[in-house]
């Protein structure tokens, strides 16, 4: 049989377009010719999505390579470049772009020849290739023409994955006192025999032990902020102190992160202390929100006819990677980033449980939920692994009852005030109300999703119970009474439907009535205050309709404890699971209503000065996609201290910037702890890399604020001089995507490619490691670049900002500027994103880079945001691109010497 493929190759860049025929013939081509030649004739890509922009033709489709590797090798990380698919299969990368076509074509057949060995994700792959044949995936021919039938039916997802045990509540952690000697001593063997021992990295262990040291007073943790530049080490230097708690008090030490790639760091580190993979899997858990992990009843709706077309064939993939996931993780764990976006719609959002609607035991695969033996795992874990948002939530709301951390190590703690201000936020909006409307109604209309509403949730104990019934009926009447679908288009027309929406068109009206024309094409919002007419009006009846819904949520809640009270015959494990799920949906969802009243009431009133409040139309490119009454904190570290810091027995919040270029107390008062009644304690240690030697600060002085072209001139030539490894940071979407459209095919004709976020079809994640992967290749992006990329090395030498980092001058940054001192907040807020920014310049000893400011205008005062003894000169651009190629030739040299070594090394 002949197995050579027949298939043509494709292979698109900013810089050109070859395609790689069967015959070995490879051609640059135009890009009419590219989309016949794909039109006519499938043929093999890497990246349908991206490669579909970059030929303006979005709907392209054919043999996307990402596709194949996820079926051979489900749940294993590859690159999504000629090169990271090179490397995962051990094989010799593409010269260049023009090689790249026929690399193409030896990758796939190197994964369809997989196929007939017996390799280790075989099993599950012959049923899940006939029903992607069934749904007509290109690749599914050539698969079946390789792939045998098993001699016997394997086993296939859900009997695959193991099924969790119920254990015994764990005891109270005992009270123990961890020596500084001892997490020193820890230290040194979690670092290796090999490893320098250094002094601001012993320094930093043994002051972290005082947060495990035993509580002295109810609400007064033991409370330890520490700031440790870049290179100490704090990660080993509180896992030392940290593990060695958990083990001689045998109890779980929560560490808590801002940012995912940090988690997956964290994971990563924990090797060293438990290099058992099996003693690891018990001590080490990672937790993150339910929305994050692989929901398996909305899998089977998917794989049962749940999803249709291009969305059914990512439910088989997802299936695949599900029975070899190592915890379900979606969203950062070991199911490729880039899996989901090569559909190009949110299908994999449909597969988690984002709306509430978990019906917990009375589930089918309950005992194997992804979600359900994370949380199980973590009350026997060592260390639990969380982001600083599900530690408060799962804190301030208790929706895991007993499992409140008693011992919290916050890194990224200068990400404290962030994350409490979302948490403990309420937003009565269009969004929001439809959502709660969903969790207790269910899908209405055509909605082909299963109706998992309350009342079917509940529908046993309903019938056990008169009194929770009669409140289960009263509660979904009145949540009819709450935005439906299509409710935009109603409130745009002038019509909209019960209570509810009048109120958010009476807002949607407020709100355009004070609009500028400077806000064109942006969100729009206004302060609640001097509000009168039409959005007075719809207050009362609002804040009437959701007292209705909220009365018989409430005494359902009720009825569903004294169920679990004075337990029926029927209430059996699983039951009971699903009963004590449901009090806990209905405990945080009347917490939400309460707030939303609370928020309707004020319309019309006085202000408290505790929030602050305003109205939202919220807009994307002048479209509308939500409307809504909004309420911050005005100080959000007040209810993170009595909901997370007071609980706990002991705290350590860590950061390189923690301090933000300040004293003490602007630290306290950024995590809470000034809040507290007992004094937390200080450590400060400064990075050991030589930043007077190893990086510089270039302002450009000669580029005109507003102008497109210079600022895209500037990127070019910065990051031509660079020779890529550029980190290029935007205050705006818009001037980032025009800076990108006119530099990036010239930087590709250079050899230099060039990433974007909010312009390549990838998620973040995707983009850093393509970034990393990759020295001649440059990415720019916003905020979520600014603070959360870890790129060490030569792949990141150039750091970029497009201008000051002021902050937006909303309806909360003026309320929280005027408490804040004025100019004095402004310029606390910029220090630190500056400082944030520099900071991915250097990572390890070795590093060294520039960064670069195109604002003429950059106060001197904000300067002191980078380390001290950086050198910083205002210049001309000319002058900062010939710095910058001073850089890349010295760079050069020393990775080319770096690898010398090594090799002489080696030899």
């Amino acid at each position: 049989m002949n197995r050579a493929l027949p298939h043509p190759a494709l292979h698109a860049t900013h810089g050109g377009i070859w395609i790689a025929d069967a015959d070995g013939s490879v051609a640059g081509i135009g890009r009419g010719a590219a989309i016949a030649r794909a039109a006519e004739t499938p043929v093999i890509l890497l990246n349908a999505p991206l490669v579909g922009q970059r030929l303006g033709y979005p709907e392209l489709s054919g043999l996307d390579l990402l596709e194949l590797f996820a079926f051979v090798h489900p749940a294993r990380f590859a690159v999504p470049t000629p090169k990271g698919i090179a490397d995962a299969l051990e094989l010799e990368p593409p010269a260049d772009d023009a090689a790249a076509a026929p690399f193409l074509r030896i990758a796939a057949e190197t994964l369809l020849g997989v196929l007939e060995t017996n390799w280790p994700e075989r099993e599950g792959a012959w049923a899940s290739a006939q029903a992607l044949y069934r749904l007509r995936w290109p690749w599914a021919p050539l698969i079946a023409d390789r792939l045998q039938r098993p001699e016997r039916d394997e086993r296939w997802l859900f009997s695959r994955l193991p099924e969790w045990e119920e254990a015994p509540p764990r005891s109270q952690p005992r009270p123990v006192r961890i020596a500084e000697e001892a997490a020193i001593d820890r230290l040194a063997e979690l670092a290796g025999g090999g490893a320098e021992m250094r002094e601001g990295q012993r320094a930093y262990a043994a002051a972290a032990t005082r947060a495990f040291a035993p509580r002295r007073a109810d609400g007064a943790p033991e409370m330890l902020l520490a700031e440790a530049g870049t290179g100490i080490g704090k990660t080993l230097g509180y896992l030392a102190p940290a593990s060695l708690w958990a083990r001689e008090a045998d109890g779980a030490v929560w560490i808590s992160t801002y940012t995912k790639a940090l988690q997956r760091q964290l994971d990563r580190e924990t090797q060293r202390i438990y290099p058992d993979a099996a003693d690891r899997r018990q001590k080490v858990v990672v937790r993150k929100g339910r929305e994050n992990y692989l929901c398996l009843l909305n899998l089977e709706d998917a794989l049962q006819g749940g999803f249709a077309g291009r969305a059914a064939i990512l439910a088989q993939l997802a299936a695949r990677w599900a029975a070899y996931t190592r915890d379900g993780d979606m969203v950062g764990g070991d199911l490729p980033g880039w899996l989901p976006t090569l559909f190009r719609r949110a299908g994999a959002t449909a597969l988690t449980d984002r709306r509430g609607e978990c019906v917990y035991a009375g589930c089918p695969h309950y005992r194997r939920c992804f979600i359900e033996r994370a949380s199980r795992a973590s009350q026997g874990a060592d260390l639990v692994i969380a982001n600083h948002a599900l530690v408060m939530v799962n804190t301030a709301r208790g929706r895991e009852a007993g499992q409140a951390p008693a011992r919290i190590v916050f890194d990224e703690g200068h990400h404290l005030f962030d994350a409490a201000d979302s948490t403990f936020a309420a937003a009565l909006t269009g969004q929001e109300t439809i959502e709660l409307r969903r969790w207790i109604v269910g899908p209405e209309g055509k909605s082909r999703g299963r109706r998992r509403g309350l009342s079917a949730r509940l529908m046993d104990v309903a019938s056990y119970d008169e009194a929770g019934a009669a409140a289960l009926d009263a509660a979904v009447e009145a949540a009819r009474l709450l935005p439906g679908d299509d409710w935009l288009r109603r409130i745009g027309e002038g019509s909209p439907y019960g209570p509810l929406e009048a109120l958010l068109a009476a807002v949607r009206g407020a709100v355009y009535a004070r609009a500028t024309a400077q806000d064109a094409g942006y969100g729009l919002e206004t302060e609640m205050a001097e509000l009168d007419g039409a959005i007075v009006d719809a207050a009362a009846p609002a804040v009437e309709a959701l007292e209705l819904l909220l009365r018989p949520l409430v005494a359902l809640g009720r009825r569903l404890e004294a169920v679990l009270e004075d337990a029926p015959d029927w209430l059996d494990g699983q039951a009971r699971a699903r009963v004590e799920g449901a009090i806990g949906g209905l405990s945080w969802r009347t917490q939400t209503i309460a707030a939303w009243i609370a928020l309707a009431a004020r319309i019309g009133g006085p202000a408290d000065p505790d929030f602050v409040d305003w109205l939202a139309v919220d807009r994307i490119d002048g479209r509308e996609f939500d409307i809504g009454l909004h309420r911050r904190w005005l100080d959000p570290t007040r209810p993170l201290a009595e909901a997370v810091l007071k609980p706990a027995h002991g705290v350590l919040v860590t950061s390189a910037t923690l301090r933000g270029c300040e004293d003490w107390p602007a630290a306290e008062a950024r995590t809470g702890a000034m809040h507290l009644p007992q004094q937390a304690a200080h450590f400060e240690a400064e990075s050991p890399f030589d930043y007077a030697n190893a990086s510089e600060v270039l302002i450009v002085t000669d580029i005109k604020r507003g102008d497109i072209a210079s600022l895209a001139g500037a990127y070019a030539r910065l990051i031509e001089a660079a020779e890529g490894g550029t980190l290029g940071l935007f205050t705006a979407i818009q001037r980032l995507k025009a800076v990108h459209a006119r530099i990036a095919d010239r930087l590709a004709r250079a050899g230099l490619p060039l990433y974007a976020q909010h312009v390549d079809p990838m998620d973040t994640g995707t983009l850093v490691d393509i970034f990393r992967d990759d020295p001649h290749a440059s990415l720019l992006g916003t905020d979520a670049l600014r603070d959360g990329v870890d790129v060490p090395g030569r792949s990141l030498r150039l750091v970029v900002m497009e201008g000051v980092p002021w902050p937006r001058p909303t309806v909360l940054h003026a309320a929280r500027r005027v408490a804040g001192g004025g100019t004095r907040h402004d310029d606390r807020v910029v220090r630190a994103r500056l400082a944030q920014a520099f900071g991915r310049l250097i990572r390890r000893q070795g590093d060294s880079g520039k960064f670069v400011l195109l604002s003429a205008a950059t106060p001197s005062r904000l300067l002191n945001a980078f380390p001290a003894g950086v050198p910083i000169r205002r210049v001309a651009l000319s002058d900062a691109v010939a710095a910058v190629r001073g850089l890349s030739t010295a760079a050069a040299l020393r990775h080319h010497g770096a690898d010398a070594a090594a090799r002489e090394g080696t030899a």
